[in-house]
């Protein structure tokens, strides 16, 4: 069993950092009429048939939370500042943070556009609050008092992250492993990471309804209950183990959007689509993949007289012959809207969109389909498409693209920010 040789850490080993409503922060530090004031970021500007994606702390005291829709927002806090999202923005300042930070301390892990992992010297590990006050002091005086961050210290990465949680924003604290696991017995199952919704019901139908039942069960049952070793794994961190976290492999590329409200129609969504789905194929080709399978992924709306629920989806796929060549995956794209305007309903809204490219194979491992006899052919457009790469990372824009490029009002198609995936400079050719 691969948990036989683990280690329990006797104390504290790591830091969790979290920094507090990431995306409004830094329009607040960034933008001075926004500061003091309650700020929610939106996707695009002009609509309020949108969601706040990101909120000010001052948005949060009034009641306003993420992924409210702006409407209920202004409701709530009259006197909110909506903001249109300004991922390039987020993308520099997560990047001048980081080398902050990594002043003080080395960073182990970046596991999101808001929140990083280190682990703790003997010297840090006797005085956390003077580590924690020396990080935030760092960011203060070099970048701007309007960006915080909350951070959270435990024996391992995991309930480092609860821990930092506890006392946002701005706030500091320590779950040594001799005091556990009395700090965790009144966290609810949403604030454990690895615990969805579909988990919880699952949990709950298992007779298990707090975090000190939970921390009851064995390693075997837990593995049960989430039906993979993720279950086993998340007993052993939860119990202050060192869990080592399970190595990933690549499998896929892909854009989604919402659609603005004026651009809802079946022309504006193929542009939308072609646009993300290169930029998706630009990411592969850095990666050194290929593909062979592309999905299509539409949410819409019918016209309301025909309406019987709000949003409706359709989704259709096409395989590749294992290309990474904008031809190819564009010509795929074609097809499956070819098959979309039969199938869809006539005058429908599409309010989002998600294009996927799959099956994917390393570069130094392709198989080729002897059947299609197309190599040659591939391997010209893949000289092609090499040489458009090449111009448009010269020049740093979009310069040459296959077909027609129709950037979106506001830009930032394929460099939107998903706390996930921090997005490189050239996402936003």
């Amino acid at each position: 069993m691969f948990y036989k040789d683990m280690r329990k850490p006797e104390t504290i080993e790591k830091l969790y950092l979290d920094f507090d409503g990431f995306f409004a922060s830094v329009e607040q530090q960034a933008r001075p009429n926004l500061r003091g004031c309650p700020v929610g970021v939106v996707p695009f500007a002009g609509t309020e048939h949108t969601c706040v994606i990101a909120c000010s702390r001052e948005a949060k005291k009034a009641g306003v939370k993420s992924i409210m829709r702006v409407r209920d927002a202004k409701n709530i806090c009259p006197d909110i500042k909506i903001v249109p999202q300004s991922p390039d923005l987020y993308r520099r300042a997560h990047s001048q943070l980081l080398a902050e930070i990594a002043s003080v301390i080395p960073i182990d892990a970046v596991k999101s556009i808001d929140e990083l992992c280190c682990t703790l010297s003997k010297h840090d590990i006797k005085d956390p609050h003077g580590l924690s006050a020396r990080i935030k002091s760092q960011i203060r005086d070099n970048i701007g008092p309007f960006i915080s961050c909350s951070i959270g210290f435990a024996a391992n990465r995991h309930l480092a992250k609860i821990a930092g949680k506890q006392n946002k924003p701005d706030g500091v604290t320590i779950w040594h492993p001799e005091a556990m696991p009395t700090p965790l017995l009144p966290i609810s199952f949403a604030d454990i990471p690895g615990i969805g919704k579909r988990m919880q019901l699952r949990l709950y139908k298992a007779g298990i309804y707090t975090t000190k039942a939970l921390l009851a069960t064995s390693p075997k049952q837990m593995r049960a209950l989430w039906r993979s070793v993720t279950g086993e794994r998340l007993w052993y961190a939860l119990h202050g183990y060192d869990v080592q976290a399970g190595k990933t492999e690549r499998g896929m590329f892909g854009h989604g959007r919402v659609l603005p409200p004026n651009q809802r129609d079946i022309k504006s969504a193929i542009s939308y689509s072609r646009l993300l789905l290169v930029k998706a194929a630009r990411r592969m080709r850095r990666e050194n993949f290929y593909a062979g399978r592309i999905w299509l992924w539409l949410g819409y709306r019918k016209p309301k007289h025909l309406r019987t629920k709000d949003t409706m989806s359709w989704s259709a796929q096409a395989s590749l012959a294992i290309a990474n060549d904008d031809q190819a995956i564009l010509s795929a794209l074609d097809k499956l809207w070819a098959v979309a305007k039969r199938q869809l309903p006539i005058a429908c809204k599409i309010v989002r969109l998600h294009v996927t490219l799959l099956d994917l194979s390393p570069a130094n491992e392709r198989q080729l389909d002897i059947l299609l006899a197309d190599d040659g052919e591939r391997q010209k457009w893949e000289k092609i498409t090499g040489a458009i790469d090449g111009l448009n990372r010269r020049y740093g824009r979009t310069l040459i693209s296959v077909g027609p490029w129709e950037p979106p009002p506001g830009g930032y198609a394929g460099g939107k920010i998903s706390y996930t995936r921090i997005p490189r400079p050239e996402d936003f050719w």
